[in-house]
């Protein structure tokens, strides 16, 4: 359970993330409400690019590390520092609840249901796990031949 834990906890902060208190009129706000607060102001049209892309970078980010926690379950401290098999199993987690969470958000006030944002939380996913495999690569090469 040890292992499991975080990623489940870490479904759980995603599921918040989806009801309508994050709804993209309501972080809009907020983050209006902080540049403000550092002295920046920015135009309308500025401002919502900027909303958007936090917006779509929040997708990418949660679901990155959902995927990393998913794996690292899914490892649950073996030695290996890498299986194709645990990459596999966690992506696939993460794609299922990537579609959930938006079917989740079709039930909401203020959110709608959208294909490319479960494709962009995959991306993520994906992208975390291939950078974790592009990296246990690295160190493996870096530590030179087995004698």
């Amino acid at each position: 359970m040890r292992y499991w834990l975080p990623p489940i906890l870490w479904m759980g902060i995603i599921f918040w993330f989806s009801t309508d208190t994050f709804s993209g009129s309501h972080t809009g706000s907020i983050l209006e409400i902080l540049l403000r607060t550092i002295g920046v102001s920015l135009e309308p049209a500025m401002l919502a690019r900027v909303h958007f892309l936090i917006r779509k970078a929040a997708h990418l980010t949660a679901y990155a590390i959902l995927g990393l926690l998913l794996f690292r379950a899914f490892r649950s401290g073996n030695v290996l520092r890498w299986q194709l098999k645990w990459a596999v199993c966690a992506f696939l987690i993460a794609a299922a609840y990537a579609l959930l969470d938006e079917y989740h958000q079709s039930f909401t006030r203020e959110r709608t249901a959208s294909l490319a944002d479960s494709l962009l939380d995959m991306v993520g996913s994906l992208g975390a796990l291939l950078w974790m495999r592009i990296s246990s690569l690295t160190r493996r090469s870096a530590r030179g031949p087995a004698t």
